[in-house]
This record gives structure tokens, C-alpha cells and sequence, in this order.
């Protein structure tokens, strides 16, 4: 029996798989390409660190959390937001920063340790993989005051990623891989692994906003450009660096936090809690099935 257009749309609409689009238009597809670079670079980094070449292995894993980085403020630009980019990105941050520094780590040192060095990286996959659900699950919670989206809860996937290889940068930079370092750096990922899974709130940079002062834009433009070259000539050394004062920071972040915290709490019982809405959540344009 022949079926009309409209019977073939009232079909589509109901088969509990979403409406299907005939042509899907381009910029819906950019972000989700840049998605899939960024997983192929990051298990691209995976072969590497199997083959022992770890700093090859570091430098695409850099890329690909570059790669995270931008996809979805791509989709933002170009207004191609959706749930299926939204489900892609999580699939990417849990390889690119869940399972692949964690083969990085283990192929490189806690092999020494084994059968606890391989304990120590799948409980740290698996840490970021609860942290990234309960990410996605706070990001849909209203009940949040405005300014509790500056922070993260917890270590944010990315920055434990960067953490955890920091004996795989103290490595190249010539630490011998000795049972002893073994051994620390086993303990020191199950530390990166409970930050992970931590409440411990996290200052996102969010805050900053997406406009600078007139004055700041050319001492801004001087500190990327210090700050490229310094990470491209001392890479490895850039990246502990930059580790150490990320942890260092931790604690000036819990109290600023509570601080607030604390703030809005006694607004809050006087009855002046912030009204306006969260407006950081970008709202979902269009959703496909492809």
C-alpha cells in the first residue's frame, strides 16, 4: 500500500527515533567532525605510547584536548548544537582523557607495578567516566545559583588528564623509570583519581566573560603568543609547571567558593536570592538523527 508524505512523517516522528532530515545542513556537521579528529588523535597517541614513542604519544593527546576544546564552542558559533554533538563529545572526553593517558601512564611506568599500576589507571578511567555523567546530569539541574556555574565539581576531565601524565613529563625529561618512581606514580594517580570524583569545586574561567577592556586586549595578545612559545620550546617542562600550579590552586578555589558560598546563603535566608536565570547553559537549536 502506498503511503502519503504526511503518513511517512507521522511514521518518522513516532518511531521513538527522533525526525530524520532529508538534508542535513553543513555546519551541523563541522562540530562533529572536529569531534571525531579529536578521538582519532587521541588513540593515534594510544598507538604511540604502545610502541614507546611517549612523546609523540604526549603531543597528540595535547592536540586532541585542543581539538575537545574548541568543538563546542564551534557548535555555539555556528548554532549547531545538539544532543547527538553532545553525546559525541562525551564519547571523545572519555577516550581522549579517560583511557588514554591511562594507557600512556601504565604503558610507560606502572607496568612496573603490576598487577597495582594497572588497578591504579582503570580506576582512574573509571573516575572520569562517573565524573563526566555526573557533569552531564548537574548541567541539566536549575535548582543552581547563577554564579555556582563558575565552578566545576570536581577536576574537570581534561585538566586530570594533563595531571596524570605528569611522571610521563618528568620521564622525558630524564627521570629514570625506577620501581620507587614506579610506586609514587601509582599512588599519585589514584590522588588524581579521587580529585576526579571529588566535590571539590574548581574555578572553571568561566567568569571571564567573552569581552575584554579595550587596554587588555594587546598585553592579552602578548601573553599567548610568551606562552606558545614557552610551551613549544620547554613543552615538558611547561606542562609540570603548569601541573603544579593547577593543584596549587585548588585550595584558593575551595575558598573562594565558600566564601560565596557562604554569601549567598545569608542573602538567600533574607530572602534575597538571585533571581536572574543560568544563562550559561546554551540552549539546543536543533536535534538530529543521523
Amino acid at each position: 500500500m502506498t503511503q502519503t508524505p504526511d503518513q511517512e512523517k507521522d511514521i518518522a516522528n513516532t518511531s521513538g527515533r527522533g525526525p530524520r532530515l532529508r538534508e542535513i545542513p553543513l555546519r551541523l556537521i563541522w562540530p562533529n567532525l572536529v569531534t571525531v579528529l579529536a578521538i582519532c588523535f587521541g588513540l593515534t597517541g594510544m598507538r604511540f605510547a604502545l610502541e614507546g614513542d611517549m612523546e609523540r604519544a604526549v603531543y597528540l593527546v595535547l592536540v586532541a584536548a585542543f581539538l575537545d576544546g574548541i568543538d563546542g564552542r564551534l557548535a555555539r558559533m555556528l548554532k549547531a548544537t545538539s544532543r547527538f554533538g553532545a553525546e559525541m563529545d562525551s564519547l571523545a572526553d572519555i577516550v581522549n582523557f579517560g583511557v588514554v593517558p591511562a594507557i600512556l601512564l601504565y604503558s610507560d611506568l606502572l607496568h612496573l607495578t603490576k598487577p597495582f599500576g594497572w588497578i591504579a589507571v582503570l580506576i582512574f578511567a573509571i573516575a572520569c567516566g562517573l565524573r563526566l555523567a555526573r557533569f552531564n546530569v548537574m548541567s541539566e539541574n536549575p535548582g543552581r545559583a547563577p554564579w555556582q556555574g563558575e565552578y566545576f565539581v570536581g577536576m574537570p576531565a581534561p585538566s586530570a588528564a594533563v595531571l596524570l601524565l605528569v611522571p610521563v613529563y618528568l620521564g622525558v625529561l630524564g627521570v629514570e623509570p625506577s620501581p620507587t618512581f614506579a610506586v609514587i606514580a601509582t599512588i599519585y594517580a589514584l590522588g588524581v583519581a579521587i580529585l576526579t570524583v571529588s566535590r571539590l569545586p574548581v574555578w572553571s574561567g568561566k567568569a571571564l566573560g567573552a569581552r575584554v577592556p579595550r587596554d587588555a586586549v594587546v598585553p592579552i595578545l602578548l601573553a599567548v603568543v610568551i606562552f606558545a612559545m614557552v610551551l613549544y620550546s620547554y613543552t615538558f617542562l611547561t606542562l609540570v609547571v603548569g601541573s603544579i600550579l593547577l593543584l596549587a590552586s585548588i585550595p584558593i578555589s575551595t575558598y573562594r567558593y565558600n566564601v560565596r558560598l557562604k554569601a549567598w546563603q545569608e542573602r538567600q535566608d533574607l530572602g534575597q536570592t538571585e533571581a536572574e536565570p543560568d544563562d550559561r547553559r546554551e540552549p539546543i537549536d536543533e536535534d538530529i538523527s543521523l
